[in-house]
């Protein structure tokens, strides 16, 4: 696994801090809260339309085939920001100007969504270890290596954008992050992967999905071949392996193998956004320990769409979703 200083660093400059700032002092001073509303997301918008050209270019697309950047330059207060949430539920309005700078960032980027289904249908999540989940495959868990996989990898409907913030990181705990661009795979694994072979079925925070889990979900493929090279919508944890013959089982586990040589390692410090192409990368998290003390690590997490944007085959469209809808910050 590669260092962190291999992921792209976009250096916000201080005018473009100071904007987003003002923009999201002056709209918790409005609103109260960072609990999303329609007037609310109206006003993200409204704000965002008004911003300055730089921290435009800050937030164009990724553009390389690293698949990901750092936003660096905002700035966090440990003692405002207050104790680390000890669970999403517990967490209400805590960091809420870092909830709605994100949302700020995520404006410029494309259109937010939040889902039904997931922390009460926030469209900024609080990402904390949280007693009793240390060991499962969400972002609540602490003590096991969260696989890398692709955000909503069991959903059609799945951001194209995944924006991590961090509030605070005292452990230094990394995220990985690898691109399926710089994988190397033969071609024959590449054809057997890109066949729809297994489900991918919901995670354990989703826990209404549970039920569509067990009637006949959908077969998608690991990989996608669109024009400008492979994609994929990956899940280790959530995928039966197990169904799939010998041979596709040893393509899957090279795949595996492959991400993890390609690996980077990412330790946000606080104030800073991870952005990740959720069709080129797979994300996780290494093991830590946590100490539900109030300091643990704590990352705000933000979804967006990119309207008009083609990476994914149009046989999506048909699949259940496993009762899941998604929640748009603007329709259309």
């Amino acid at each position: 696994m590669s260092t962190a200083a291999a992921a792209p660093v976009r250096q916000l400059d201080p005018h473009s801090v100071g904007e987003l700032r003002e923009a999201a002092e002056k709209t918790l001073e409005e609103f109260g809260t960072s609990a999303t509303s329609p007037q609310l997301l109206a006003r993200i918008r409204q704000y965002a339309d008004g911003f300055g050209d730089t921290l435009r270019r800050h937030c164009r697309p990724v553009d390389t085939i690293d698949g990901l950047f750092v936003l660096r330059g905002l700035t966090v207060d440990d003692d405002a920001a207050g104790p680390t949430p000890p669970g999403w539920a517990h967490a209400k309005d805590s960091g809420a100007v870092h909830d709605i700078a994100l949302l700020l960032l995520a404006e410029l980027m494309g259109n937010p969504i939040a889902w039904q289904g997931q922390q009460d249908g926030r469209f900024v999540h609080n990402i904390v270890p949280s007693p009793g989940h240390e060991d499962e495959q969400t972002g609540a868990s602490s003590t096991v290596l969260l696989s890398p996989h692709t955000e909503d990898a069991f959903h059609p409907g799945r951001a194209h954008l995944l924006m991590l913030s961090c509030v605070r990181n005292h452990d230094r705990v990394a995220t990985t992050a690898a691109s399926i661009r710089k994988a190397e795979l033969a071609l024959s694994d590449v054809e057997l992967l890109t066949r729809p072979e297994l489900p991918i079925l919901p995670d354990d925070a989703y826990a209404e999905a549970q039920g569509y889990a067990e009637a006949a979900p959908p077969a998608v493929p690991a990989l996608f071949a669109s024009k400008d090279g492979l994609t994929l919508r990956f899940d280790p944890a959530y995928t039966p392996l197990e169904r799939a013959d010998d041979a596709y089982r040893a393509a899957y586990r090279r795949l595996e193998a492959e991400l993890a040589r390609v690996s980077v390692a990412v330790t946000l410090d606080p104030g800073e956004v991870l952005v990740v192409d959720n069709d080129l990368v797979v994300h996780g998290r290494v093991p830590f320990k946590a100490r539900y003390d109030g300091t643990d690590r704590w990352l705000k997490r933000a979804s967006v769409r990119v309207p008009g944007r083609r990476r994914r085959p149009l046989a999506e469209a048909y699949e259940h979703g496993y009762g899941q809808a998604a929640l748009e910050a603007h329709a259309g």
